[in-house]
């Protein structure tokens, strides 16, 4: 039996939470047909949410969140999978109701585990991350609506997050004019270099419109904010244009009429990359070693130790975290 290094969440009562580095023994692990000696992983918002004990997205402590992970198969009991094999981890409710990536060592189900495709390190896997993989997701649904490069400017909401980023950075790379949507003026140099064409504040969605339809600008959107934001773009949509929604930090709330639905034919795309089918997690990540520009994403990455993640947490949930952090396990 071996010991491995964790980030580790404890209960401080009174609904807190604490988080520290702690030394943990294999014993500890949960059940899984997989091992895997994890090398990066990423921080999420919905990671922030986690650390800060918000949401109860986790029922059971101790725990070691991180929704995302990357490493090599140090064990395997299906042969799906073999020792050296490098695997992708996003979903499934890892890091909240399963042990995640913020650990030198996880154990999981081999169903939720898709290998590493050919020309991408467990860095860059996780350069792009859940963010990346959910920005792919949503390219490929706004794809299967008919969306083609050419059609006119698609938004891009909260793109100087995760999701927007890689998704204004995939957009462009896919020959479509991208409008990124943000409320940060500090970075609109940062989403120019990412392929933005133009940028507009955020303010300008976040105030619904006093009209069920305003004058049809967008040829498709990747939403990642929610809330009166996705009320007003619906209200924006070309005829027959789609938008897909990933996020709802802006909240859950939807206040729209039908309208755009009725008359534009407009389509509201649902984004789950926790329980995606493996068929379409496979396609989703060779099309990301295929089209992403990795390199573009890496410069504009940012590095973190397990120990650095809970200051960090609290600034993803301030909306102070720009594009990527990508979490050496072993650093």
């Amino acid at each position: 039996m071996s010991e491995f290094q964790a980030l580790v969440l404890r209960e401080a009562g009174e609904g807190k939470v604490e988080s520290r580095v702690e030394t943990v023994s294999d014993a500890a692990l949960p059940e899984g047909d997989v091992t895997v000696a994890v090398e990066h992983s990423t921080l999420n918002y919905k990671d922030g949410m986690v650390l800060q004990g918000l949401g109860r997205l986790v029922r059971r402590y101790p725990h070691v969140p991180g929704v995302d992970f990357a490493g090599t198969v140090e064990r395997s009991d299906t042969p799906r999978f073999k020792p050296g094999d490098k695997v992708i981890l996003t979903g499934w409710r890892v890091g909240e109701l399963h042990w995640g990536g913020y650990a030198q060592r996880a154990q999981v189900k081999a169903d939720w585990l898709v290998p590493l495709p050919d020309g991408l390190t467990t860095e860059q896997a996780m350069i792009v991350g859940t963010a990346g993989f959910t920005a792919m997701l949503a390219v490929m649904a706004l794809e299967r609506h008919g969306l083609r490069p050419g059609d006119g400017e698609v938004l891009v909401t909260g793109a100087a997050g995760g999701v927007g980023s890689v998704a204004t950075a995939l957009l462009h790379r896919l020959g479509h004019r991208v409008v990124a949507s943000t409320g940060r003026p500090a970075e609109h140099g940062y989403l120019t270099d990412l392929g933005a064409a133009s940028i507009i504040d955020r303010a300008v969605l976040a105030t619904s419109s006093a009209r069920p339809l305003d004058s049809e600008r967008w040829a498709g959107a990747i939403d990642a904010v929610g809330g009166t934001t996705l009320a007003t773009l619906l209200t924006q949509l070309r005829h027959r244009a789609s938008v897909a929604a990933v996020g709802n930090a802006g909240g859950i709330e939807l206040k729209a009429t039908v309208l755009p639905f009725l008359l534009r034919g407009v389509n509201l795309l649902g984004i789950d990359s926790v329980l995606s089918p493996r068929e379409e997690r496979e396609e989703a990540w060779h099309r990301i070693a295929r089209e992403l520009p990795l390199a573009k994403l890496a410069a504009m990455t940012r590095r973190a130790r397990l120990a650095d993640l809970p200051a960090l947490g609290q600034q993803i949930l301030q909306g102070g975290v720009r594009g990527r952090i990508v979490v050496d396990v072993n650093a």
